[in-house]
């Protein structure tokens, strides 16, 4: 079965092409080459809108004719941002800051057509309940964290880091997906009624 493609996804998450698997896009995926360590310092909400409207227009930059979707998520807690942890201590270290506290998660989204750029900011608060040393180590040692920003991943075992949530859930995976239809709706790249 072929399947014409809605949109290009300029990414190389497989969370994020996990997700429209799963509600049925068709899409297809190119890799930005953007520098994403280039806003450190910045206020969270500011680097991962400034991120996502850089990778979705470093793609439609190639001449592509579909339209364009980006995101870029980053934890924050306190007002620091937490990337990707460089090894092990590195996630050590997020993970103890985060053990016990709500923090913030981010994603910046654009959808960009040849026409407009349009660029939102999605957030979501989630709690870790208390972790124990070993709990924490033990964590690390499934290698889950070495990949993902705040070194958890929420749809793994990170799961049984989080206490509770408020926001959407599938944002704290890296892509806030009803405001992403309501986005694609409102640029006419979908039907206003349509799904995916």
């Amino acid at each position: 079965m072929v399947h014409i493609a809605q949109f290009i996804l300029a990414s190389q998450s497989p969370r994020r092409s996990a997700l429209l698997d799963i509600v049925g896009a068709k899409f297809e995926t190119l890799v930005p080459d953007v520098d994403e360590g280039q806003f450190a310092g910045s206020h969270p909400e500011e680097v991962v809108a400034r991120l996502s409207k850089e990778k979705a227009v470093a793609v439609l930059n190639r001449g592509v004719e579909l339209p364009v979707v980006a995101a870029d998520t980053v934890v924050a807690v306190e007002g620091k941002i937490l990337g990707k942890p460089a090894d092990g201590d590195e996630a050590y270290s997020m993970l103890k800051t985060l053990s016990g506290k709500w923090h913030q998660v981010y994603s910046g989204i654009t959808v960009a057509t040849q026409d407009e750029v349009r660029t939102e900011v999605e957030m979501t608060e989630v709690k870790f309940r208390q972790l124990s040393d070993s709990e924490i180590k033990e964590y690390i040692a499934t290698g889950e964290p070495m990949d993902k920003a705040g070194s958890y991943g929420i749809q793994g075992k990170g799961a049984l880091l989080v206490e509770r949530i408020n926001g959407d859930y599938y944002n704290v995976m890296g892509l806030p997906l009803v405001r992403l239809l309501r986005m694609l709706r409102e640029l006419g790249v979908l039907s206003s009624e349509g799904f995916f």
